[in-house]
């Protein structure tokens, strides 16, 4: 018989069956009713900040800023236990320490605290407060509101005068013109607390004979805060509130001669407003004048919702404990204002780098952080690439920022004590002492500048 070859390979080990790929842990993504404001937004951002201290200043208010917690307290007796800040919408908690605390749903509040807490009766009057701040509601996240979300306000304490509301007004309106925002202002006057009862009274009486076609929850407002149910969105509300009592019929003479003289100073700044009879506000602290801003907008949600409201409230200090203090003031929602900015597509000019250091070499790079440093120090924008080696990808990104001049720093130039300077447009360079690179660069800056 013939012999066979013994196979004597190795046989193939079994590859282990492929199982099921290993999750790694979930991303973490924002609490609902968040936002991040993200480095492409910041333009705008900023536009609005630079906007609110430059009006603020110009207008004689100070920047004042509160602490983000705050006692449950000074909420639920100053804006009213009743509202839906105080019963729906408060990020109220108790401490460890057994404090009853919340994060704060409005700054106007906290604002009186701290005239009263720090004498600022004192003070000669009126006191007049700025602020820019996140406020926190747990409110039905929607287009353009947030549960965190960002205010510019400004407040006069200590003047009853007419022409402090209109002044208010008129810097509101202007704060959103300057930055691009045609608006109307809407405006009512609510009386002093007494005219107020009184006509709280005839419309409940309206209302409650028309009981069948509220909402349960308009039902529960005209129980608890009747003036809230003019706020109803409810169209058969908005069809009732043609032949509901107006506020203004109940006003005191008081109030109703402080209200025209408002009118008349807004009618001399020319500012455009609507009388609105049923404009309340949800806040118990409003007293005479009431006001909101909206955006002649497109959107038709933002076109619908006030991007700022405000009026005077001159009883709030003898609430929080302190003196009697007439007082007035107004709030910017600005994440809605963002959001009107995009969609009105308002140009904004990104901050750029007039010019761009670049280095070759560890030695090079040593010497181009002192030369970033002096022009920072000159005030003249820089842009930089520290981490990177390669000369061909500074530039590039130097390309991209669109710099006028670029610095260029190796070996040969450090042992030299001298830099490059490359006029980005013509293509052309020189070298010049490095001690004397920012006379240098601003002499070509002006020289660009000047064609």
């Amino acid at each position: 018989m013939p012999m066979t070859k013994k196979n004597t390979a190795k046989p193939k080990e079994a590859k282990p069956a492929a199982g099921p790929a290993k999750k790694g842990p979930a991303p973490i993504n924002l609490v609902r009713g968040m936002k991040d404001i993200l480095p492409a937004d910041q333009p705008y951002w900023d536009m609005m900040r630079r906007k609110a201290d430059e009006l603020s200043k110009a207008y004689g208010f100070e920047r004042i800023d509160t602490p983000v917690l705050e006692e449950t307290a000074l909420f639920v007796r100053g804006v009213g236990k009743l509202t839906d800040i105080v019963e729906k919408e408060m990020y109220a908690f108790d401490t460890v320490g057994g404090e009853h605390v919340c994060l704060r749903p409005e700054d106007t509040a906290p604002i009186v605290r701290s005239y009263i807490q720090h004498g600022m009766l004192n003070l000669p009057q009126p006191v007049k407060l700025w602020y820019l701040a996140p406020m926190f509601r747990h409110d039905r996240p929607q287009h353009g509101r947030y549960r965190q979300f960002w205010q510019y306000g400004c407040e006069i304490l200590g003047d009853s005068a007419a022409v402090v509301d209109a002044q208010l007004i008129f810097l509101a309106y202007l704060f959103l013109k300057e930055l691009g925002i045609e608006s109307t202002v809407q405006i009512n006057s609510i009386g002093t607390p007494e005219s107020r009862a009184n006509y709280k009274n005839a419309l409940v009486s309206f209302f409650r004979s028309r009981r069948n076609k509220l909402s349960e929850e308009d039902k529960k407002r005209l129980l608890k805060n009747p003036l809230r149910v003019l706020d109803s969105k409810d169209p058969a509300v908005m069809e009732m509130k043609a032949e509901a009592p107006q506020i203004v019929d109940w006003l005191d003479e008081d109030s109703k001669a402080h209200f025209m003289r408002v009118l008349e100073f807004l009618d001399e700044m020319k500012v455009p407003y609507e009388l609105n009879p049923y404009l309340v506000r949800g806040l118990d602290y409003y007293t005479r004048t009431v006001f909101e801003l909206y955006a002649n907008s497109g959107d038709q949600d933002l076109a619908q919702s006030a991007v700022c409201g405000g009026g005077r409230y001159d009883g709030l200090s003898e609430v929080l404990g302190g003196r009697p203090t007439p007082a007035a003031g107004f709030a910017m929602g600005l994440d809605r204002i963002f959001s009107l900015l995009k969609e009105q597509n308002v140009a904004v000019a990104p901050e750029t780098a007039d010019v761009f250091v670049a280095q070759l070499g560890d030695q090079g790079r040593k010497r181009a952080l002192a030369v970033f440093e002096e022009l920072r120090k000159a005030g003249i924008p820089a842009g930089e690439a520290f981490s990177k080696d390669s000369i061909k990808a500074q530039m590039e990104l130097a390309n991209k920022l669109k710099v006028k001049i670029v610095v260029i720093i190796g070996q040969k130039e450090v042992l030299d004590g001298t830099a490059v300077i490359r006029d980005m447009d013509s293509g052309t360079q020189e070298i010049v002492d490095v001690r004397k690179i920012v006379h240098e660069i601003n002499k070509k800056l002006g020289q660009v500048q000047a064609h």
